[in-house]
């Protein structure tokens, strides 16, 4: 049976430099999802030519600089992550081959044998936050999980971890006898809100 071999991870992206190199639709939808989950993500975003609703964007998130031009290789230099959101895969192929020589972080658009990893669909309620991926094969299906996991998880989620957090700092003893309690804590609740 084939599986996902993919390692989730959660980047604090204010704390890495993001290039983004595409200013139409999919270079927007790459912004609007990055700057919904990390608001104060440092982006460059470079392209011919940028559509008005990425400029209206940026204009809201001072950490967002826009570069009107053609791609340069120079546009690599200091950069973490880098996000292709053209259509022109021979462009992809040219800059995805410069960027490994840099050891960047690879993301190409709707192109899954070119990228190092995948933008999934993402839960947020308050700091619980949950990624989907499918390993490229169905981002439809990932955003029908999200759907339905924001609607199934209540509003009350973060109260929860708050409450949580408190009684963690106040457990004493060593890591495994505050995971017994935690697990007890948690198996109550469960029951309680299954009643």
């Amino acid at each position: 049976m084939e599986r996902n071999n993919l390692f989730p991870i959660f980047l604090k992206l204010e704390s890495l430099e993001t290039l983004i190199v595409g200013g139409g639709n999919v270079g927007l939808e790459k912004l609007t999802n990055i700057l919904k989950n990390s608001p104060t993500a440092k982006i460059s975003l470079v392209a011919r030519t940028i559509h008005e609703p990425i400029r209206t964007l940026a204009a809201q998130h001072e950490n967002v600089k826009l570069f009107e031009r053609n791609f340069k290789l120079w546009d690599l230099w200091n950069k973490d992550l880098l996000i292709l959101a053209t259509d022109n895969r021979n462009l992809h192929e040219t800059i995805r081959k410069f960027a490994r020589t840099r050891r960047l972080l690879i993301n190409v658009a709707d192109t899954p044998d070119l990228c190092d990893f995948y933008l999934g669909s993402v839960v947020t309620k308050g700091n619980l936050k949950i990624g989907i991926s499918t390993n490229g094969k169905s981002p439809t299906i990932s955003k029908r999980i999200r759907e339905y996991l924001e609607e199934a998880l209540p509003e009350e989620t973060n109260d929860l971890l708050d409450n949580m957090s408190k009684i963690r700092e106040q457990i004493k003893g060593d890591f495994s006898q505050k995971v017994k309690i935690l697990n007890e804590v948690t198996a109550t609740w469960l029951k309680t809100e299954q009643a």
